[in-house]
């Protein structure tokens, strides 16, 4: 198990001795504990913990769901709240800020530990997501000299280099496209004006509602199909696409 460094907000310090003791007992390590949300805040920033615990209601100006507000602002920490309550009011309020996990009191060790194994294996999958998104908007938004050939795609939980060049045709299927390549085919969720913002249009056309293809691929194209090269593929053409896949050619 990874020894996370977990920082406790708690303002009643018996209760907040037994969380402690029961996280170390649990494999983890306390960073911190703080009683009031100005020196929670400040701690918290400071020694920038894997996961708060956070008690809701604790003493000061700012109660844990302000706390978890501010801290929010400026870091992205998973904040499990602790609370004796449980009505409609502080609940609605509490998942404004999307905690991780929402543990009543009293609990039992158990529960504290599912509680924040769970909770930190959202926010890391949360958190790789969010990086392969920034990263793939990146590729599309800014493209340069070093990215505008190719396509970073997701296959069995890694981003696969996809150069364009070897891209043969897109098909679209309700609300993926499949991109098919000489060598293999890769399922992406997406839709077709998403990806032919990101494939271009001085190599690719789109032929149909649901095809791409990339030009240089099209060994002929009799009255109502094209037909890729190498006997890849037969792809009909929507009678709305073909004019302007005509003026793509280079026709003699």
């Amino acid at each position: 198990m990874e020894k996370l460094n977990i920082f406790i907000v708690e303002d009643e310090s018996i209760v907040a001795k037994d969380i402690q003791n029961s996280l170390i007992k649990l494999g983890y390590s306390v960073i911190g504990i703080s009683n009031n949300g100005k020196d929670a805040i400040e701690k918290i920033t400071e020694l920038q913990p894997d996961l708060v615990l956070m008690d809701i209601m604790i003493k000061g100006d700012l109660n844990g769901i302000d706390v978890t507000e501010k801290i929010k602002e400026t870091h992205n920490i998973p904040v499990i709240y602790l609370t004796a309550y449980a009505d409609e009011s502080t609940l609605s309020k509490a998942k404004i800020t999307e905690p991780y996990g929402y543990i009543l009191k009293p609990f039992k060790e158990i529960d504290l530990h599912s509680t924040i194994e769970m909770a930190y294996y959202k926010y890391k999958k949360d958190s790789q997501l969010q990086k392969e998104r920034d990263f793939l908007y990146s590729l599309v938004e800014n493209k340069d000299e070093t990215t505008k050939d190719i396509l970073f795609v997701k296959a069995n939980s890694r981003l696969v280099k996809v150069l364009l060049k070897d891209i043969y045709f897109v098909e679209a299927l309700k609300d993926y496209v499949i991109i098919n390549t000489q060598y293999a085919r890769y399922t992406v969720h997406s839709t077709m004006k998403e990806i032919e913002k990101k494939l271009g249009n001085a190599d690719f056309s789109r032929i149909h509602r649901s095809f791409i293809v990339r030009l240089d691929k099209i060994g002929s194209i009799d009255s109502q199909n094209v037909i890729l090269e190498n006997d890849k593929k037969t792809i009909p053409i929507g009678g709305s696409y073909r004019d302007e896949l005509l003026l793509k050619l280079n026709l003699l």
